[in-house]
């Protein structure tokens, strides 16, 4: 297993792939440290947690540097990465005891119930390249605090950052195997997710990635959490404050290289304000730093594989090929590494792949719309359901248009993210459950009722 600098070509380091007995190891371990793990009280898995908080403000330049060596994510946004896991951390800290606090429930005179939340077992993750830190440690954090041990299978670009969280966990002094990374193959994850000592599955990626998870989960009925592709809609009403819409939405769509479930893809625009947005959308798209991602200042690095870039150009290719209008970008840069620029298309096709498809890159289409029940028709007019951001002046319009988005989290003007205090997930192909906040830790435990006479 190889990894390579994108923004250079050259190997950043080689690692040996775990065997077939290597991961039987791994599994027996996980199961015989879960029996240990379980027992220890809440508060001290609280404060283990918290010590993996510090963990990570120790080693944040070393983590970061890593993070964009070996996918290409603009170092500056590598540290706010880093930064946003240790706010993790400390938030199930402090509030994991509350969310899993007993709930009392009505019962006959002379009897208690209720029910109390236990921990379910070994939980394999199998997680993605282009968030390596975060995605991976929002899915450890709160099911470690909870009482279960997790086993993680990253995407075979990030070796290192996999090896790093597992190091987080060690310095901060969980026992070993409460967390352990494979370095295998995914044709090895059926076998492993099959495994009885395999307790439940949460899977961030790709749709197809996540159905061949649902299927065996569901073959050995085990539970899952899913977060899928997305294919966000950023509504602009033309009532919105324009400025801070173009402004914002430059970053919603090109923040770490485009490369997000949750970026804003399709900009679905009111006819009255559609010329003055697209302008100043242009301009800020264009003002973007495309460069080294180990400068501070760049605000682009390369896409993370040249054949993500290879697939990428090639649906704008067949895009513009169905009549697309490319006003921004639309080719490679002429330099060495997936470079590709910020990218605008209008006149988009119903049915083209800007149109339809996900675009995991920095490559925004934009549409009129005549009025607010076409822009919500548009917004609802995909498989996808991740995320979605409105804009408006008038707070309970944007309320009301969101609350017809068939998404899993809106956002009134401001561009969709993740929030350790609150749920997070999508619906329809954008997959099912919930993490982070008092609803992520409780995806994975046992909701027993305790009923006392």
């Amino acid at each position: 297993m190889e990894t390579v600098n994108p923004a250079t070509g050259e190997v950043v380091d080689s690692y040996e792939e775990d065997s077939a007995s290597d991961i039987d190891d791994a599994l027996a371990r996980a199961e015989d440290t879960f029996t240990e793990w379980r027992e220890v009280s809440l508060r001290e898995r609280e404060e283990l947690i918290e010590a993996a908080g510090d963990v990570l403000r120790d080693n944040e330049r070393e983590y970061a540097e890593l993070m964009t060596e070996e996918m290409g994510k603009p170092i500056s946004q590598a540290h706010s990465e880093i930064q946003k896991c240790q706010w993790l951390c400390d938030h199930y800290a402090q509030h994991a005891s509350e969310y899993l606090d007993p709930e009392t429930h009505p019962s006959p005179p002379g009897t208690t119930v209720k029910t109390v939340y236990d921990p379910m077992g070994p939980v394999l993750a199998v997680m993605p390249w282009n968030f390596p830190f975060w995605q991976a440690m929002r899915f450890a954090v709160p099911y470690l605090v909870a009482g279960n041990v997790g086993l993680l299978k990253h995407a075979s670009n990030v070796p290192g950052c996999a090896l790093a969280i597992e190091e987080v966990f060690d310095k901060a002094g969980l026992p070993d195997g409460a967390f352990q990374t494979l370095l295998a193959g995914s044709e090895k994850i059926d076998d492993v997710l099959a495994d009885d000592r395999v307790r439940a599955a949460t899977l961030t990626g790709s749709g197809p990635a996540g159905r061949a998870v649902a299927s065996t989960a569901g073959e050995n009925l085990k539970k899952t959490v899913l977060e899928l592709g997305g294919s966000d809609p950023f509504v602009v009403l033309d009532d919105a404050d324009i400025d801070a819409a173009a402004e914002t939405g430059a970053w919603a769509r090109n923040q770490n290289g485009g490369q997000s479930c949750i970026a804003a893809k399709r900009f679905i625009v009111h006819e009255d304000v559609y010329d003055e947005f697209l302008d100043r959308f242009v301009e800020e798209c264009e003002a973007l730093t495309v460069g080294d991602p180990m400068e501070e200042d760049t605000d682009l690095g390369p896409q993370a594989q040249e054949h993500l870039m290879d697939d990428l150009h090639d649906q704008v290719e067949a895009s513009v090929d169905a009549g697309a209008t490319v006003v921004t970008g639309g080719e490679p840069l002429d330099r060495d590494g997936p470079f590709y620029p910020p990218t605008i298309l209008t006149d988009v096709p119903e049915g083209c792949p800007a149109d339809s498809e996900e675009l995991f890159g920095p490559v925004a289409s934009v549409y009129s719309v005549s009025d607010e029940e076409a822009a919500i028709a548009k917004a609802n007019d995909t498989e996808f359901g991740l995320g979605a951001s409105i804009w408006t002046e008038d707070r309970e319009r944007g309320q009301r248009v969101a609350r017809r988005i068939d998404a899993g989290c809106t956002y009134i003007n401001q561009l969709t993210k993740s929030d350790p205090r609150v749920p997070f997930g999508g619906v329809k192909n954008s997959g099912y459950g919930r993490e982070l906040s008092e609803a992520g830790i409780k995806e994975f435990v046992n909701r027993k009722t305790v009923w006392i006479e």
